[in-house]
């Protein structure tokens, strides 16, 4: 490769800058809150008084709500435009992050998480359409792979201001500061309002202005689409559940397991988010060199081999601590590598309904999945429970997509 990553970027207008900012901010944030319910568990379980078992459950009912939200906020924003339900998605999951710091108990913030998934189903899908739309076809792999690094800053303020509110404020007032920080969307999505203007459907390179056919919802389950859909949610589905397996409970198992401090575990858990960030930019430049199938592939295995070193290796405290790098690196790979795929495979007047629903499929299937993990740690032990469940969605991950065809380079379909 010739040229630095990031020459794409300095190759946009002003305002195509401003859009990928947004889309950048409003993925950082929604990391941000997704992982404060992670970092809370443990004070969760304290101080509601909940199982491991319930603890999944409302990750679990999160995720559900999140598929549905992604599917709807896709299909909205083929009919209505992109930045308008980006905005309404980012407004909607702050919201209900503030809210959910006054549950009282399970069924309160149960019900309040759920509806908190809505939004950030939504945010991922409309922003990933909206830049695989703006820019150019060779670059479109370190474009969205470079919007997924985003989930690192998100993640690393999360363990900044877990760590120091844990050490300022008990736990049973900690976890409720920590889900109203989430509020803090709302101002991205004021500035957004300011810039960006109303943007509509992808409207394709020397078209006459019009539109483009907006097809009904469930035109991606039609005889020339149902392969297609149904491969693509399969890799939704191993994704998210490797991914959310791990990340739900590596938290508490640090915390109960190893028996690490708040402190110990936010530098644990920073090694892996620094070298998440870097392992997204690290696929960024390998979808637009070895395409999307190898990338993928490539990154489904170091998962699944790093995840069974990490947690059932008989190693030591400061070999774990080095083995967080490997560890973020290869988790990043699959995610930075979805959006660029996924967006290639549905024509535009489908393709917010194509890829809402593939990839929020993959997060409501593998809902049962951090709740499985919880029920399997009451019979075995909880560092087997994470990696029996997560190692086996890599897999899933790397049969999918080599069935999938690879659109490198290529325009996308209209």
């Amino acid at each position: 490769m010739t040229h630095s990553m990031f020459d794409w970027y300095r190759d946009l207008s002003r305002h195509d800058r401003r859009v990928f900012l947004a889309c950048y901010g409003g993925w950082s944030l929604d990391a941000f809150d997704a992982q404060m319910y992670a970092l809370a568990i443990p004070a969760l379980l304290a101080s509601l008084h909940l199982s491991r078992y319930q603890a999944g459950s409302i990750a679990g009912a999160s995720l559900v709500a999140s598929a549905i939200g992604g599917w709807l906020a896709g299909a909205l924003a083929d009919r209505w435009g992109r930045v308008q339900i980006l905005q309404i998605t980012i407004a909607w999951f702050a919201l209900f992050s503030l809210l959910s710091a006054a549950a009282q108990n399970l069924h309160s913030l149960f019900c309040l998480r759920a509806i908190q998934g809505l939004g950030f189903g939504g945010e991922w899908t409309v922003g990933t359409v909206l830049l695989a739309e703006l820019v150019p076809p060779a670059v479109r792999g370190r474009a969205l792979g470079t919007l997924q690094s985003g989930w690192a800053v998100g993640w690393a303020g999360a363990v900044l201001c877990s760590m120091a509110i844990f050490v300022v404020l008990p736990q049973h007032l900690a976890w409720r500061a920590l889900f109203a920080i989430g509020f803090l969307p709302a101002l991205l999505l004021v500035s957004m309002q300011r810039s960006l203007g109303g943007s509509t459907v992808f409207v394709p390179t020397g078209s006459t202005g019009s539109r483009p056919r907006v097809a009904s919802v469930l035109e991606i389950f039609s005889p020339r689409m149902l392969r297609t859909t149904l491969l693509a949610a399969l890799l939704g589905l191993g994704a998210h559940g490797g991914y959310y397996a791990l990340t739900v409970w590596l938290p508490t198992w640090l915390l109960n397991v190893r028996g690490l401090s708040i402190l110990h575990m936010s530098a644990y858990l920073g090694v892996i988010i620094l070298f998440f960030g870097l392992g997204c930019l690290g696929a960024a430049s390998l979808l637009d060199w070895l395409g999307r199938r190898r990338t993928i592939v490539f990154f489904s295995a170091g998962c699944a081999l790093m995840i069974a070193v990490y947690l059932l290796a008989p190693i030591g405290s400061a070999a774990m601590f080095c083995l967080g790098a490997p560890l973020g690196f290869f988790s990043a790979g699959i995610p930075a590598s979805m959006g660029a795929l996924f967006s290639e495979l549905f024509p535009s007047g489908m393709r917010g309904t194509g890829v809402g629903f593939c990839y929020n499929f993959g997060r409501v299937a593998s809902a049962g999945l951090p709740v499985l993990v919880g029920k399997l740690s009451g019979t075995i032990r909880l560092s087997f429970a994470i990696g029996i469940v997560a190692a086996s969605a890599y897999v899933l991950v790397a049969l999918s997509v080599l069935a999938l065809p690879e659109a490198r380079r290529q325009a996308l379909p209209l």
